[in-house]
């Protein structure tokens, strides 16, 4: 067995981690800052110890660093992460269901998104133009919601086709919201 070399910050990470509930490795030691925290939490995550998943913001989870979407992820010290300091993941495991990233998201009532998702859902679908004219958006705004936030989060398929009159209509193909 190979030994896994660790800082004394690393370790002290992961170890603090693994007593909390879920394995969060929130909040990290005071005197780790700015620069220097994202290079010694992106090294745990290179190497298979750490990983990134949604804050449950309902349940006081501490952010590790917004998504630009409205949510955040927090870090939690994976099985990796606890067998190189000596912790067993089957005894040290609190809550398993905060171990898997949520990749399955669903848009909050009344937002934005979720307008758009009601007007992309409509049988004759929605342009560019009138996406952006019902939700004070620009054209850029609209593209850019579509590939990002409904395609690339949401997992959505959107469709786009060109209608003689209304020019390109976009609509979404599996509405299983």
């Amino acid at each position: 067995m190979t030994q896994i070399q660790l800082s004394d910050t690393q370790a002290l990470i992961l170890s603090a981690a693994s007593k909390r509930g879920g394995h969060i490795a929130l909040p990290l030691p005071s005197h780790l800052r700015g620069g220097a925290a994202a290079k010694v939490v992106l090294a745990l995550i290179k190497k298979g110890f750490l990983e990134e998943v949604d804050a449950d913001l309902r349940m006081g989870e501490p952010v590790w660093r917004e998504t630009g979407d409205g949510h955040g992820v927090t870090l939690v010290a994976t099985d990796a992460g606890l067998m190189a300091i000596g912790v067993e993941p089957e005894a040290a495991t609190a809550e398993p269901a905060l171990q898997e990233p949520c990749k399955k998201r669903t848009p909050r009532a009344g937002t934005k998104q979720a307008q758009l998702i009601t007007l992309l859902s409509a049988p004759d679908g929605v342009t560019i133009t009138e996406i952006a004219t019902a939700l004070a958006w620009a054209p850029h705004t609209v593209r850019g919601a579509l590939s990002g936030a409904l395609k690339k989060w949401l997992g959505l398929t959107i469709t786009s086709q060109t209608d003689a009159q209304r020019g390109r209509v976009y609509r979404i193909e599996d509405a299983t919201l």
